[in-house]
């Protein structure tokens, strides 16, 4: 088999894995994305890149893939290389960083999200912006679940200020904007602000969405409720694999507050399940990732204090 071509994980629980893959069909880029969120920014950021290949190897991507990834990433500024001697460590750019940091309160955040009433209001007139610099900053913003309220005119209810401000910098268009909070001030009146809710998110697209989450992991789910803990390469594979698809779904959500959700939102079920399978194998999955990836100076250091403050705890 060619090196850049995916590769099915081989062990008993190989199957398994390689349905999952088969179904997620996952970029290399997003997939690594996904590997340096989850599991190598809480052990430091840095790996040495043959490690990594390897490591990638067991979720189906081959040498030349993970090398073409690695280099684009480091051209979006996500990673940046160290080259020590012929070989190369990759961590998390300043950038990336702030990018994963932002991930990870949305990601790992308590199923409740309080929520004061306030709305971010970002204002883009027509003559300020070029046509693609203002489609730029709409796709940008609604990767952060920013809505489209009109053509000038972005929203959201729980923004992170830090990242929108960062996000903003990085399109280069801070000073072309307007930033501003909002509230309504009549906070009985739901019907209207459920209105505007189905005109600038497609929630109907979302809800499925979550919904395709819960019948890929539902079966993984009850499987792991009754059997002893996944070996480790598989819990690793598992652990993975769901923060992607839930992660692809997630960074579109604006995490409206459930007074202003339809009925039957598949979403909470859907975290609730996230946070099951990952409780669940969490424990096997960093023992093989302690075991697989290495840095400059040799193992990787131990998962630090965030790691453990996921999903309100996970010890």
């Amino acid at each position: 088999m060619a090196a850049d071509q995916p590769r099915r994980p081989a062990s008993r629980d190989g199957a398994l894995i390689a349905e999952l893959l088969a179904k997620l069909a996952p970029r290399a880029k997003s997939l690594i994305v996904t590997v340096y969120g989850d599991a190598i920014a809480a052990h430091g950021g840095t790996v040495w890149l043959g490690s990594l290949i390897r490591l990638m190897g067991e979720l189906g991507l081959g040498e030349r893939m993970v090398r073409t990834a690695v280099f684009r990433l480091v051209k979006d500024d996500w990673l940046v290389a160290t080259p020590i001697g012929r070989q190369s460590t990759y961590g998390l750019s300043a950038a990336g960083r702030l990018r994963t940091e932002a991930a990870h309160r949305r990601f790992y955040a308590p199923l409740e999200r309080p929520w004061d009433g306030m709305w971010h209001l970002v204002i883009a007139t027509g003559a300020a912006l070029a046509p693609e610099t203002r489609e730029r900053l709409r796709r940008e913003l609604g990767w952060l679940g920013f809505g489209a309220l009109g053509p000038n005119l972005m929203a959201h209810p729980n923004a992170d200020p830090l990242v929108l401000k960062a996000t903003l910098a990085d399109l280069g268009v801070a000073d072309r904007v307007v930033v501003m909070t909002s509230r309504d001030d009549r906070p009985q009146a739901l019907a209207g602000l459920k209105a505007l809710i189905r005109d600038g998110w497609d929630l109907e697209r979302l809800s499925a969405d979550y919904q395709g989450f819960l019948e890929r992991f539902r079966p993984i789910g009850r499987r792991l409720a009754q059997k002893p803990a996944p070996e480790p390469a598989h819990a690793f594979a598992l652990r993975v694999l769901a923060m992607h698809d839930f992660r692809r779904v997630l960074l579109r959500d604006p995490m409206l507050p459930e007074t202003l959700l339809p009925a039957g939102w598949a979403g909470a079920e859907a975290r609730s399940l996230l946070i099951d399978l990952y409780r669940r194998v969490h424990r096997a999955a960093e023992s093989h990732i302690e075991a697989r990836l290495e840095t400059a100076r040799g193992p990787l250091p131990a998962a630090n204090a965030d790691y453990w403050g996921r999903f309100g705890g996970l010890a």
